[in-house]
């Protein structure tokens, strides 16, 4: 529970099954408040709504109110989300849902708080509902190249020519969909990275705000989220992959920079950093940082008066990707410290997180997460096997097909070939199975490189099942979705592979990272893992599963993927 509420007026009460089984045993609905230490908004509603002395006495007399960190408990965040955060949801005892809101004001708090009052009087528990998400399998399907097809369409459909991006809304910056665009839609990926670095980049102090709520970027929400950020320094390298334009590398070692000191916490990649706002300010005051021009400024003067907080929790997943990121920015740029920063993170979740490929969400103030997210499996098994294409890391490949495996036995649904998001038990809804498509897209993409190199096809074979097992929505998916259409696109038609008889950092493994590829697979010191003689100083480029011919230096392999990709 973080500072704010526990300085609200409100009783809030741990996510658990006492808090559930006191809404049973006093037959009262419960009131699950989804926050984060990050938002502006949760704290400001502490501060306003939950600290009125009036709407925390009917909350505390009407309701079991419970606080949930969406960071540390995603399951939670994933089944209960309303639309945005602060998220105020009121639920049965049982954990159904009544109904819900984002941020509320002081009077329309009590609003909200006296019509569910008397839903539950006059309704009770028939008022109540379950997401479909939690009540449907999804819609399976064929896997084909149609599904690459109907998304990339939606790209065209859904990009905005006046200011960049796709929706025509609020505007997030979308990097795995502006990785997809890379190869599809060059010039769209290229402009909507543009306009993130224009509108979402911090000048001052490095790294990305979350989003914006204008479609003209305007109306930016400052916090800096590690998943953001690592997700952007790939997007923006690989966008440098393919131009060469300092433009793009800029902002991803500005960033790189910005996580390895403001983020870092010695040993890992720190989760968020809020605004610069502050919590418990009074009711009728402002922060300075809702005054004009106050990101603007040098954080040394912003931070006199209003030092922005660190969220120092490791999670997992995003110190996953944080890993992955660098490591990609290392192989198109041999920054050094990229790929430093990258192996101690990756050392720290694999030492401290994970035991026999179960992976644990994060420790943290004598707390612990839960075991078996599919979000943290899917990312470390990224991170892992892009470390093993960098570094060579032969250690990396191993760790890897334990994460794989115990996904595998885990969170793999027998029935539909998906993966669920967790353990399929806990209160509330969470015992009911989530599938989220774009966790099962994140795992099927590194399952789909572990098969390459390992040689294992079973890998492969799960990640067809879990892409297939959407295939039969794949007319209504949106832009924001185009990594499930990535995987698609990588099971239809096998990726390029480069096999490298030499050890990582050679010529020929370096040059073989820096193919205008993304998608591609690259194998340094490929006689490990086969059982075959390769010669030193050979480099063998693999085309749909066929040997398309072998170079002997950069330049002949840079001639051979060119006329064997055309």
């Amino acid at each position: 529970m973080n500072e704010s509420a526990e300085r609200t007026k409100v009783e809030w009460r741990e996510w658990g099954a006492d808090a559930f089984e006191e809404a049973r045993a006093a037959d009262k609905p419960v009131l699950l408040s989804l926050s984060a230490t990050w938002c502006s908004w949760c704290h400001r509603m502490d501060r306003e709504a939950y600290s009125n002395p009036m709407v925390a006495a009917n909350v505390n007399d009407s309701f079991v109110p419970i606080r949930v960190d969406i960071d540390r408990q995603p399951r939670v965040r994933e089944r209960y989300n309303v639309g945005g955060f602060p998220s105020n949801v009121f639920l049965t005892p049982e954990g159904e849902t009544l109904t819900g809101a984002t941020y509320l004001g002081v009077d329309g708090m009590r609003q909200v708080v006296e019509r569910v009052r008397d839903l539950w009087t006059h309704k009770g528990r028939d008022a109540a509902r379950v997401p479909r998400s939690l009540r449907e399998d999804p819609p399976a399907g064929e896997l084909s190249p149609e599904i690459e097809r109907l998304v990339a369409g939606q790209l065209g459909e859904k990009f905005d020519d006046q200011f960049g991006g796709w929706g025509d809304s609020e505007k997030f910056p979308l990097a795995r969909t502006a990785e997809f665009a890379l190869k599809r839609e060059r010039e769209q990926a290229l402009a909507s990275l543009t306009a993130v670095r224009e509108h979402l980049f911090d000048d001052y102090d490095g790294g990305f705000f979350r989003f914006a709520e204008g479609r003209d970027w305007t109306d930016v929400h400052h916090e800096k989220l590690l998943s953001t950020n690592a997700a952007l320094v790939r997007a923006f390298a690989e966008a440098y992959l393919y131009t060469g334009e300092a433009e793009y590398r800029e902002p991803a070692d500005r960033t790189v920079e910005y996580l390895t000191t403001t983020l870092w916490t010695g040993e890992s990649f720190a989760g968020s950093q809020a605004p610069g706002d502050e919590p418990d300010a009074p009711d009728d005051s402002e922060s300075e940082a809702d005054e004009p021009g106050y990101y603007d400024r040098p954080a040394s003067d912003r931070e006199a008066a209003d030092p922005p907080a660190v969220d120092a929790t490791a999670f997992a997943d995003w110190n996953a990707m944080a890993a992955d990121a660098l490591l990609t920015l290392h192989a198109y740029t041999d920054d050094e410290r990229a790929r430093t920063y990258a192996e101690r993170a990756l050392d720290h979740v694999l030492d401290e997180l994970v035991a026999d490929g179960a992976i644990t969400h994060f420790r943290a103030d004598g707390r612990t997460g839960e075991t078996d997210l599919l979000a943290d499996h899917a990312h470390l098994l990224g991170a892992l096997t892009t470390a093993r294409q960098v570094t060579g890391d032969a250690a990396s490949l191993g760790a890897a097909r334990e994460v794989a495996d115990r996904a595998l036995e885990a969170l793999r649904d027998e029935d539909t070939g998906a993966f669920v998001d967790g353990p399929r038990s806990g209160p509330g809804l969470l015992d009911r199975p989530l599938r989220p498509l774009d966790g099962n897209a994140e795992l099927a993409d590194a399952l789909i490189d572990l098969a390459i190199l390992s040689g294992e096809d079973r890998y492969r074979e799960a990640a067809a099942e879990a892409v297939a097992a959407f295939a039969g929505a794949a007319d209504r998916f949106g832009v924001q979705v185009a990594s499930y259409a990535t995987a698609a696109a990588r099971l239809c038609r096998e990726p390029l592979v480069i096999e490298v008889a030499d050890p990582a950092g050679s010529d020929l493994h370096r040059a073989a990272l820096r193919v205008a590829d993304h998608e591609k697979v690259v194998i340094p010191a490929v006689g490990e893992l086969r059982d075959r003689e390769y010669e030193a100083g050979t480099a063998h480029v693999v085309v749909d599963g066929e040997r398309a011919g072998t170079a002997s230096d950069p330049a002949q392999l840079s001639q051979l993927v060119g006329e064997a990709t055309q």
